[in-house]
């Protein structure tokens, strides 16, 4: 809550540079703006002093100071509108439940919050049978259950939910030359996706976890404001450090070309899938009025992610055109999840390939019984394309493949 009163006076003043600048045009100095306004001083002013406040608190686990903050700054209820607030208190994290065939000798253990500490049990397993050298990562897909979790805003927080991982390990000392490469790396791949540059963001923690060094989030605007979608964290060497204490295993790695064992350092990538899965449809959904006054819904998927690449559609049901077209859904169907539609007129069935998000329709008409071409039409700009279609299987191929989204990253 305070975060979020945090982010609304940061609002108030990209309100107040967006009007001067819109007022003074080309002219226009930001910085100078910035560090002169009298509105966005005083704005200025009351963020720091009560982010300084939130930050001491936070690291000093001080819940009177917190609950402070949040009635100094007035903040109500999002949803009821009140301001009787009980006492900060601490959530409790995870869910127990009972392992055991009888009551008596049951034992007590907890649904797992994270999916790490599989990768770290397993960290020598790997790093032996495949021969890895340092830097290298292990990286895992599972559920991981949360019991501090107010369940709300649809999918985006959820109780249960998918996670993905990578645990990476590298040498001690070298860790934060590689937290900053995966933090450039990972926002580089949620931006690849082409959901608007604009819509992501970093949040660095004001409080660290007991075992963490930096930490920092990516965080999407969703239609309910900017939220995380991905957390990069430096673990330092806690995890394995304590698996090797309470196991009495060693987990430390034999270095040949410094000639030494160590316990590596981690760095970590954790991505709810749930999440992304929420920000892309969050994203590619959109409503959008045509030059003729007729509204579309498109869905702007990334085309490597849209689930049908393509739709095949005979311009007519006849004159042999569906008979063609069905010939080209057989030579693209083994490597394209492919439609064919031959239902109402042209531009119906272009309206709903669109709004499930096929990002290529391919209209077979008389003139492609002659020429052996088609028109491909581009579902983000409508704009079509005469090509031959023994270039078909090249054109679509490169448009979706996933290879072409990761290019993107180290462009």
């Amino acid at each position: 809550m305070i975060e979020d009163y945090l982010a609304k006076i940061d609002e108030k003043i990209q309100k107040e540079v967006d009007k001067a600048a819109k007022k003074f045009g080309d002219t226009f100095d930001e910085a100078q703006f910035r560090a002169t306004n009298g509105r966005v001083l005083e704005h200025r002013a009351k963020r720091d002093e009560i982010h300084t406040r939130f930050a001491k608190a936070l690291n000093d686990s001080n819940f009177e100071d917190l609950r402070q903050i949040i009635i100094d700054c007035e903040i109500a209820c999002p949803i009821s509108g009140t301001r009787n607030w009980t006492e900060v208190r601490q959530f409790n994290l995870m869910f127990s439940t009972e392992m055991g065939s009888t009551a008596d000798g049951a034992s007590k253990v907890y649904l797992r919050p994270e999916t790490a500490q599989g990768i770290f049990v397993n960290f020598l397993n790997v790093q032996k049978i495949g021969r890895m050298k340092i830097p290298f990562g292990i990286a895992q897909i599972g559920k991981a259950f949360r019991n501090e979790i107010v369940a709300r805003q649809f999918i985006f927080r959820m109780r249960e939910f998918e996670q993905m991982e990578m645990q990476f390990f590298v040498r001690p000392g070298e860790e934060m030359e590689w937290f900053k490469m995966w933090k450039k790396t990972r926002l580089n791949w949620h931006k690849a996706m082409g959901l608007g540059d604009q819509k992501y963001r970093y949040h660095d923690h004001e409080k660290l976890a007991h075992y963490a060094n930096a930490a920092t989030d990516i965080e999407y605007e969703m239609p309910f404001g900017f939220k995380e979608v991905e957390g990069i964290h430096s673990r330092t060497d806690f995890d394995l450090s304590q698996h090797e204490k309470f196991s009495g295993k060693k987990m430390q790695y034999f270095d040949p070309e410094l000639n030494k064992s160590y316990t590596p350092y981690v760095i970590e990538t954790f991505i709810g899938v749930d999440r992304v899965f929420l920000s892309v449809m969050a994203g590619s959904y959109c409503e959008e009025t045509l030059e003729n006054g007729e509204t579309r819904v498109v869905l702007k998927l990334p085309a490597a992610l849209a689930p049908i690449k393509l739709a095949v559609l005979p311009l007519v049901k006849k004159d042999g055109l569906p008979e063609k077209a069905e010939e080209i859904v057989n030579m693209l169907k083994f490597d394209f999840r492919c439609q064919y539609d031959e239902k109402d007129s042209i531009g119906k069935r272009y309206r709903r390939q669109d709004a499930i998000g096929t990002p290529y329709c391919i209209t077979v008409d008389h003139d492609t019984l002659k020429d052996n071409c088609v028109t491909i039409r581009f579902r983000d700009t409508m704009e079509q394309e005469r090509v031959s279609i023994d270039k078909l299987h090249d054109i679509i191929s490169e448009k979706v493949s996933l290879k072409t989204l990761l290019k993107k990253i180290t462009e």
